[in-house]
């Protein structure tokens, strides 16, 4: 039996069908590379800054056990993440626990962290402490009780990496953290304080890290949607946001939309300063000051105004690193 054919226009029909399909097929497949290109060029970013963080400021050393503070928090999942992985090809040996302080918050899922951690196969500990009910019941209501939450944390973290023998701790701030809280400090504070990406603890007994300060919030944001962390909520205590907070990173948000390069200024201007051309006297010897006789390339120009660059673009978006001496490579980025 012969085999049943179709008419022209119905195998012409067939056949424009296909060839649509496949170009969907194939728009698609483009679009998925597109989206590898640009997943695998932002996790190389996120290595990248992070193993220059931990270079510039000579945050991991041979030998340390790392204390990776994990809140269930897109910037904690993101840091321990890329950590495990600088450690692979890091030039030094160090060791990873994840610690987690769960403060018996109504609705805290507590078996997502230690399901995921034991996924990962990273050693973690977590520190069961009531400090929800403590917050509470001392500060009136209606009132935030960010203040006194963030003071009892910071203690029972301090106790725990003593008691795990932790010689640094790593927190999760990040860029914007730290310029929100330069911003923060001079508007509200009257100072020029920021948030140092390495720390003495004020025990005086830890060492305090951050090694996600140079990396952008939004990079992120796009990692933890890439890798699908299991995100817990920060809100459950129902505490009142901190508005001010709030105020400044949508101000910066604004600036990078409106002013680029302006964000990675001010960010370059924390590994950039000149105490003389300040006002504070404890930090250069004003009063002594004299003529020397010999030009000095930091002098002021005194009768003109000081050059500047004209535009926010002036400096490239890498260009916030300090001048200090890498001790040590955490990672062969060439191998990445």
């Amino acid at each position: 039996m012969n085999a049943p054919h179709m008419n022209d226009t119905a195998a012409d029909g067939a056949a424009i069908e296909a060839t649509v399909a496949d170009t969907g097929r194939r728009a698609l497949t483009r679009r998925e590379q597109k989206e590898a290109y640009e997943n695998n060029k932002l996790f190389k970013r996120i290595v990248r800054q992070v193993g220059q963080a931990i270079g510039d400021y000579n945050m991991i050393e041979q030998g340390d056990k790392v204390m990776v503070c994990l809140s269930g928090g897109k910037d904690s999942y993101a840091m321990l993440d890329v950590l495990l992985r600088l450690r692979e090809r890091a030039p030094i040996d160090f060791d990873i626990v994840a610690v987690n302080l769960d403060q018996k918050q109504p609705g805290f899922p507590e078996h997502v962290l230690p399901e995921y951690l034991t996924q990962v196969g990273v050693p973690f500990h977590i520190e069961n402490q009531d400090t929800y009910s403590i917050v509470k019941r001392l500060v009136p209501e209606g009132k935030t009780t960010c203040s006194l939450c963030s003071r009892l944390r910071r203690g029972i973290l301090y106790r725990v990496a003593g008691e795990l023998g932790a010689t640094k701790i790593a927190l999760g701030h990040h860029r914007d953290d730290i310029l929100q809280t330069l911003l923060l400090n001079m508007f509200y504070g009257g100072k020029l304080k920021g948030m140092p990406p390495k720390l003495q603890s004020d025990d005086g007994k830890n060492v305090v890290i951050r090694p996600l300060a140079y990396v952008k919030e939004t990079d992120l944001e796009k990692y933890a949607e890439l890798r699908e962390f299991p995100i817990i909520p920060c809100n459950l205590c129902g505490s009142q946001p901190n508005l001010k907070r709030a105020e400044m990173k949508a101000l910066i948000r604004e600036w990078d939309k409106r002013f680029p390069g302006r964000v990675d200024n001010m960010f370059s201007a924390l590994s950039n300063v000149v105490p003389s051309h300040l006002m504070d006297t404890a930090q250069f010897p004003f009063a002594s000051l004299r003529a020397t006789g010999e030009a000095d390339p930091q002098g002021d120009i005194a009768f003109d105004e000081e050059p500047c660059a004209s535009g926010d673009d002036t400096a490239a978006p890498g260009a916030a690193r300090p001048n200090a001496v890498r001790p040590i490579s955490i990672v062969q980025f060439d191998d990445l």
